[in-house]
């Protein structure tokens, strides 16, 4: 079975240094083209797993992704043929190398001993338990846990409109370790009415997310709060707006041991107490 998509989408990261790469991703069908200003940037050995599984799965889905810096096809990932000499030097068979530029792109990345761009593939979902349905099976494989310091689930806010169509657009912002909630031209969420330095959103060193009031009024559930914990479906009052904290299932604390097992009315263990990292105390 293939996989169509329709791709037209610009992004930004930043490495730990700083460094900023803008690309933008295009496409149709079962070939998207990734036209990045530095290539050099997700070539260094730090990336070369996750790229690696990304090369994977798109060659399950029989995708190809052509990675170029705007003059020329740097690398091609997925359902791509890569021939042996390239194997032995990327170790995978997803992986197809376009031109000498793209190993000299590489090349020059692990020289300089890049930090990682790409996000670690701790923060992956966890794979579909085998057999397909593991609650039925003598045997049930282990269950994992959600502590995970790599903010993994895609922790956001959602600023709720005041109402609820079905086709509202919903703004929506993604969390980083500390995120500055106010008026103020330093504020990484700036919403109108609210003071210059109004609330803070913290994630701790137990991979969970705190909201603290710092110059102005916070709720939690309608409730104020000095500081409150957040989880999928807490809503975060600030000043006039209502702000929805949501995290992907598998990596949310509030459902235990990676998600329910057995469906919304499956029995749910709760997860032990995780203990404290001794160094970080």
């Amino acid at each position: 079975m293939r996989t169509s998509v329709a791709a037209d989408l610009c992004f930004r990261v930043e490495d730990p240094e700083g460094h900023r790469v803008e690309g933008h991703l295009t496409g149709s069908g079962g070939v998207l083209t990734l036209r990045v200003d530095d290539p050099a940037a997700f070539a260094g050995a730090g990336d070369a797993a996750v790229v690696r599984y990304v090369a994977r799965e798109l060659a399950v889905r029989h995708l190809e992704l052509r990675v170029t810096d705007g003059r020329s096809t740097l690398v091609r990932l997925g359902d791509v043929r890569a021939p042996w000499w390239q194997r032995r030097i990327t170790r995978s068979r997803h992986l197809r190398v376009g031109s000498l530029r793209g190993l000299w792109t590489a090349a020059q990345a692990r020289a300089q001993g890049r930090d990682p761009v790409l996000p670690s593939l701790l923060s992956a979902p966890p794979p579909t338990l085998s057999p397909l349905l593991p609650t039925f099976g003598a045997r049930p494989r282990r269950v994992t846990g959600t502590h995970d310091p790599a903010r993994a689930g895609s922790p956001r806010l959602v600023l709720a409109p005041g109402m609820a169509l079905p086709d509202s657009r919903r703004t929506i912002f993604h969390l980083a370790d500390e995120v500055l909630i106010g008026s103020g031209a330093e504020c990484d969420i700036r919403l109108p009415g609210l003071a210059e330095r109004h609330a803070r959103v913290v994630h701790d060193e137990q991979d969970e997310f705190v909201v603290h009031a710092l110059d102005g009024v916070v709720r939690v559930h309608g409730a104020r709060v000095a500081q409150g914990l957040l989880r999928t479906g807490t809503r975060l009052e600030v000043g006039d707006h209502c702000l929805v904290f949501a995290r992907e299932e598998y990596a949310d604390h509030g459902r235990p041991f990676a998600g329910r097992v057995g469906g919304e009315l499956g029995r749910q263990r709760p997860q032990p107490r995780r203990v404290p990292d001794r160094a970080a105390g």
